[in-house]
């Protein structure tokens, strides 16, 4: 079973009565069949959007497992348009994560207890994952100097790895 992706994928999803309003996926690639490097996808007001310096990654990202994933399930999943832009990040599996770039801010924290997660063949993309998991008490996401309005649900996934 080859090795697609071995990395970090903390998200977080804001809900409004109920609602999904928005939802952002962070990407920390350590190593990929696409190469390494950082992304943001967010979806939010009816558009996909990824923050990457590495387009191609950033893409792959997106069309092969984010839109694949339940917080977007049943959701419109439009084109993603592409920013260029760095994506910094900080992640701290005690604290939280902080990542930002191309006017997007998703902040993540207080991870309650870790557990280690196996999906032998994740719905949508029939990939393989396993990785170490934790959902968190607080967090928000900024869009354009914006706070994105509603009740947030997070969660911090690390020595995450997708397999064919």
């Amino acid at each position: 079973m080859p090795v697609l992706l071995v990395g970090a994928n903390p998200g977080l999803t804001v809900t409004r009565e109920g609602d999904r309003v928005a939802f952002a996926s962070v990407w920390r690639v350590d190593w990929s069949s696409h190469g390494p490097g950082r992304a943001l996808v967010l979806w939010y007001g009816g558009r996909t959007r990824v923050v990457t310096q590495t387009p191609k990654l950033g893409r792959w990202l997106a069309d092969a497992f984010t839109r694949h994933f339940p917080e977007v399930d049943g959701l419109g999943w439009p084109e993603p348009e592409l920013t260029e832009a760095p994506v910094a990040l900080d992640l701290d599996l005690a604290v939280g994560v902080r990542a930002s770039g191309g006017g997007v801010t998703v902040e993540v924290a207080q991870p309650g207890q870790w557990r280690v997660g196996t999906v032998e063949s994740f719905p949508g993309n029939g990939l393989r994952l396993s990785n170490v998991y934790a959902s968190c008490g607080t967090g928000g996401i900024t869009v354009d100097g914006q706070a994105v309005d509603g009740e947030p649900a997070g969660f911090l996934a690390d020595a995450e790895v997708w397999s064919g």
